[in-house]
Parts: structure tokens; sequence; C-alpha cells
């Protein structure tokens, strides 16, 4: 959630810094601003809403300079009004902040009894106040960003500009992301290397503590014991950090259409196109006696689909922890157990915590990451990326369906390792998942039928969705899909459970959407479609043509899938339920891309 870039530049960095903002609009934000210093003076501009709302107050109320700060703000500490936006500013000092300061209330306290006002009700401007302070009893700028900076508790990305200075920014980190990026008498701060991508592709990542002051003439990064540190400079592919939307409408779409190709990828990555897995040799599943999955929200719900996998396949226990429950709960690890960390964005705050817990009382922490550079990669003692791709849609997709494939491989990798499957059977189930890619373009083909579906589910308040075995995570999924951006009501339910409580809720109303391909728990899961079939329950029937030729009567509609072995079914099973909720969005005319209150990346806890 929101994004930050700085850039000390030749050039007027007003348009840099807002087309660098429209980069990060994937992460979500309620407002947006800047801040520059023109001939020693520091001024700001900015706005609540979209972007374009900022570019347009910056044709009538221009802003010069070339040295500059901007920020898109997701609303925490104060709603989203104009005196909550960022830059905030005390003084000779303006500041963008991604994160929550914990103790901000007892810091603007002292800062009150000091006579520093607070003019917003957010915890950022309580950090401009203590640099005005500092200033003010004679620190110079960079003296006074590090004794600020020592009085912080909490997560933060932050970024300082000051009145005077326009050769300077001081930036630090501590929970949430911040890259450096390298220019030829140029020097940029950013969120994450999408946002300096068209200025820069030498970037260099700040560790947890760091903080840094930069100049045109480069950059001195400190440890958190503010001792200068070397940090290695990464060159960043600009292809993969390319977001165009390539002719689609919404990135949404691009990126459900996408997914047979990245799946394709990730399985060439990890079998080399064969028959024969290529996981690091490191990830070794011989000895290890438990498996325990961590994650948030569709992070989470891959990882239910997973333990399934690890359990079938491998004989190898799996226990689920969301990721923001974890460590709270105190959590008994075995030394010979093994903790699996899924992030999209690889900065999940609640993640990357639940991963420090379980750093040294494991035998060994793996990430499963879209990100490879991010900190869950590099704090993990290895990282398996997903290769989806940037996604820049805040709803995931072709992330959730590439960290079940990652997540697939690692389970037959357990089998082997565990003496359950030969060299041959995992070959077999290599065949059957290279398979995937072109039942995925076979399902995409559904897309026009999903939408006139749609058209009737966007009348509903609620809709439940229902699935057994592998398909329950899946409903659970369809289900966050909806809501997340067309604001229905939705849940999802182990199709057992309908008549433990969810069945009250059935009537001719409610629709209900059975996933449910023809498996060996297909009879018990129709035996459930008849329940709500009997109470006048609308019944939308994903299955396969023998599961609807056999249990498609009396059903409201059908969506016929093609037919795929049921182990993997969960993967393919995914697309049609992005599609309902894609197409129920457009059909409500919400916000695909941007739903409200969302953000793609949460670096906060």
């Amino acid at each position: 959630m929101c994004g930050i870039v700085g850039v000390l530049g030749h050039h007027e960095v007003a348009p840099l810094l807002v087309e660098a903002l429209k980069r990060l609009e994937y992460r979500g934000y309620d407002s947006a601003g800047i801040a520059t210093v023109n001939q020693g003076q520091l001024d700001r501009r900015r706005a609540v809403g979209k972007l374009v709302n900022l570019s347009d107050l910056l044709v009538h109320q221009p802003l010069a300079g070339k040295a500059g700060i901007g920020h898109t703000r997701w609303a925490t500490h104060g709603g989203p009004e104009l005196r909550n936006a960022h830059p905030h500013r005390a003084g000779p000092v303006a500041v963008v902040h991604n994160g929550i300061i914990e103790n901000f209330r007892a810091l603007r306290e002292e800062l009150a009894a000091d006579g520093y006002a607070q003019e917003s009700e957010t915890d950022t401007e309580t950090v401009a106040l203590l640099a005005k302070r500092e200033m003010d009893r004679g620190a110079a700028p960079v003296e006074a960003a590090r004794l600020t900076l020592k009085r912080l508790h909490g997560a933060f990305a932050l970024c300082f500009l000051f009145d005077g200075e326009e050769d300077l920014m001081v930036a630090a980190r501590k929970g949430s992301p911040l890259a450096v990026g390298w220019g030829e008498g140029e020097m940029f701060i950013g969120s994450d290397a999408i946002a300096l991508a068209p200025m820069t592709d030498r970037i260099t990542y700040l560790e947890e503590g760091d903080w840094v002051t930069v100049t045109r003439a480069g950059a001195q990064i400190f440890d958190a014991q503010d001792q200068p540190v070397a940090r290695p400079e990464t060159r960043v592919q600009l292809d993969a950090t390319r977001i165009e939307k390539g002719g689609y409408k919404h990135f949404m779409a691009k990126e459900i259409a996408e997914q047979p190709l990245v799946i394709a990828d990730a399985l060439r990555h990890y079998t080399g196109g064969g028959q024969s897995l290529r996981l690091p040799e490191e990830l070794d599943f011989a000895s290890i006696d438990r498996v325990t999955l961590v994650a948030c929200g569709t992070g989470s719900y891959a990882c239910h689909v997973a333990k399934y996998w690890f359990e079938q396949i491998a004989g190898l226990p799996a226990e689920i922890d969301i990721a923001s429950e974890f460590r709270y709960r105190d959590p008994v690890l075995s030394p010979a157990s093994m903790a699996v960390f899924v992030s999209q964005s690889g900065e999940t705050a609640d993640t990357l915590a639940a991963l420090r817990y379980a750093t040294g009382k494991v035998a060994q922490v793996v990430s499963v990451v879209n990100v490879p550079t991010s900190s869950i990669a590099r704090e993990a003692d290895l990282a398996l990326p997903i290769l989806a791709g940037v996604e820049v849609g805040v709803a995931s997709t072709k992330a959730f369906t590439c960290q079940l494939t990652v997540l697939a491989l690692m389970a037959l990798k357990a089998g082997l390792d565990r003496g359950r499957l030969t060299p041959e059977a995992v070959a077999k189930q290599l065949a059957v998942l290279g398979t995937l890619p072109g039942l995925m373009s076979a399902t995409l083909g559904l897309s026009d039928a999903v939408a006139q579906v749609a058209t009737d589910l966007a009348k509903a308040q609620d809709i439940l969705f229902l699935g057994r075995g592998t398909m329950f995570p899946l409903a659970m999924e369809g289900a966050l899909k909806l809501k997340e951006i067309s604001y229905i009501h939705a849940e999802g339910y182990a199709s057992g459970e309908l008549k433990h409580g969810p069945i009250a809720l059935i009537d001719a109303q409610v629709p209900v959407i059975v996933l449910a391909p023809k498996d060996g728990l297909f009879e018990k899961t129709v035996s459930n479609m008849q329940e709500v079939m009997a109470r006048n329950g609308k019944v939308l029937l994903l299955s396969d043509a023998a599961g609807i030729a056999e249990a498609g009567a009396g059903t409201w509609k059908t969506l016929t899938l093609p037919q795929v072995d049921p182990l993997w079914a969960p993967i393919l099973y995914a697309l049609p339920a992005q599609l309902l909720a894609y197409h129920t969005a457009i059909a409500k005319g919400t916000d695909v891309d941007q739903p409200r209150n969302l953000a793609k990346s949460v670096t906060v806890e």
C-alpha cells in the first residue's frame, strides 16, 4: 500500500514524480501529493482521490524544481482528506511515509508540550515535527533525520526533503520496502523498481534498519547502528517492470488472459520443459516431519490447496496459518519442520513478521514469491519465484495460479524425497501438469458465457460458493474475488458444511456457485447441491461435460469446463472463478483494478 518516489534530477521533477506515482497506482491509494525544492524554497501540492486530480491541480498551480518527493497514500491514521495527504510538512521539512508509527501518540503529546502542534490526524506529521524540532535545536538536516529515526517505533519507509537543500534527500526503511536508484548525475528513491523503471535500471534495495543520504553524486547507506555499509546494486530488467494494459480494458482482464503463458513459463523453469523436477537441491523433504504454510488473503487459499497436495501426494503433515495470527498464538514449531511463506509482493508485513518469527526455529524457511528481490525472498533460506510477471490488478489472478503451480511442484518433490513417488510417477504427473496451459486457454473461451451469467449475479446481495476437497479453498478464493471487486457479499464453504448453518440463507434470491469437477467427491457435492435446489436455491454449476450431463438438470445455469485431472483441478477452476468476479464487477460498474479500500501490497500490520 502507498507509494514513495524521490528524484534529484537534471530536469523539472514534477512531471517525473507524477509519472512515477502512476506506476505505483496498482498499490492502491486515496490521495496523492508531491513536494519540491526550487531556488531553495520548499513547496508542495496535494489532492484527494485519483492522480488525475493532482495533475489538474499542477496545471493551475505549477510546482517548479529539480529535486522532489511524491507519495500516493492509503488512509490509515485519519481519513482520505487533504490535510492528511502526503507530503507532510513542518517548517523546513517535508516527509513522505509508508507504514505505521506505533508510538506516534506519545510523540505527539511530547511535541505538543514543546509547542509543536499537529494539524493533521496522521502519524506521519509527527515525523516531520520531530525533524523540525531537531533543526530548531541546531541540528543540520541529515542529523535531524537521523535523530528522528531513533525515536520511531513501528514499520516505515521514509523520505525527507529539506528547505534550502536542492541536492539532498534522506530516506530510511524499517519493515516497509524502499530502494535507491542510480543515474548519471541523478539519483532516485522509490518504493519498488516499478516506480523507477523509466528513469533507471540500477537499483539498490535497502536492508532492514538502513537509512541513506542521497545527493546527485551518489548515496551513502548506514545500518541501524549508524555504521556505513555497502549494499549490492542490482540491474533490473525493464521488460519485467512494464505495466501496460496491452489492449485490454483492465489490467485484471490482461492478467487473467496471461495465465496459460505464465503457467507454461513456470513449468518450463522448474522442469526444463521435460518430465523431471529441477527445483533447487537444497529443497529437501527427506527429513522434514511437517510443513507449515503461512500467507494472507489469496496466498492463504493457495496454501489451503497445497495442504491437500502435501498430505495426499507426500504423506507429509501440513498446517496452515494466516500470517497475521501466526506468531500471536505462540505456535509450536518443530526443528525438523519446514516453514513456507507465500506472498505475491514479497513485502506483506504480516507474512514478513511471521517469517522472522520462524527463522531459527525450523529446519528451513522457504518463500514462494513473485518478486525475487523482495524482503521475504531475501530473508528466507530459499526463495522460489512464481514467475507470474508484474501483477497490477489488486485482485490477484495469475499470481494465484502461479503460486498453486509452484506449490504443486513442491508437493511432488516432497513425494519423491519421502519415497512416496517414483521418478516415473513424478514424470507422469508433470506430463499432466503440462497439459494445463492448453486447458486454461480453452477455459478462457468461456468469458462471453460468464459475462451473460454475471449480469444476473450483479443483481444479488449475497452469493455462496461451495466445493469439496481442493474445491473448498477454491470456493473461498472465488468468494474473495467476487467481494473484492464487485462489493457483493460472498462466502465460500465446504459443501458438506452447508447443512450446518449456511443452508438457512438459501432462497430464490441467493445464487449458489458450485465448483465440482467429476471426481471421487462429485456425488457427495451433487447431494449438497440438491439440498439447495430443494429450497428454491439458484445453482450455478461449474463442472466438466460428464459432470454437467449427470447433475446439470434442475440447475439455474451451468458452465462446462474441459476435463482435467482432479488432483490439479484447482489451477484450472481458478479461471472461471476469476472471470465471474471480473464480469460481475463490470456489470456493476465498479473499479476493477483498484477496488475501494484495498491495496495491492499490504506493508503495514
